[in-house]
């Protein structure tokens, strides 16, 4: 993702790098009528989508646990698409790289809320 990314210099931010990689949907219009459901480019980076696919793999549906994995799950269970889903995933890890790029520290796996008194 370094090198795809120009060190997360080539990319504004985490949407770009999700339309480059084949992972943010878009409808199909014309005029006002919605010719058909959302669906991915097929003109993305093919490599880059299958390593995210891959990961969205390991962190949705092999891990035993973490919030990827409930958040995988509980979609399935609302008869949501498997592949819809990993698709949102894959979204979710863009993001969640571009954030850490952009805050500058370590990735937190459980980030906790410091709630301010009241």
């Amino acid at each position: 993702m370094i090198v795809e990314t120009n060190a997360f210099n080539g990319f504004d931010n985490a949407r770009k790098f999700s339309c480059h990689a084949g992972v943010a949907p878009f409808e199909h219009t014309s005029g006002s009528s919605v010719k058909s459901k959302n669906k991915v480019s097929h003109k993305a980076n093919k490599s880059i989508k299958s390593l995210l696919h891959m990961a969205a793999l390991a962190a949705g549906t092999i891990k035993k646990t973490g919030d990827l994995r409930e958040y995988y799950l509980r979609k399935v269970a609302e008869d949501k698409n498997k592949m819809s889903v990993l698709n949102a995933i894959r979204g979710k890890l863009i993001l969640r790289m571009f954030a850490v790029i952009r805050e500058g520290r370590m990735y937190e796996d459980e980030y906790k809320l410091k709630l301010c008194p009241a």
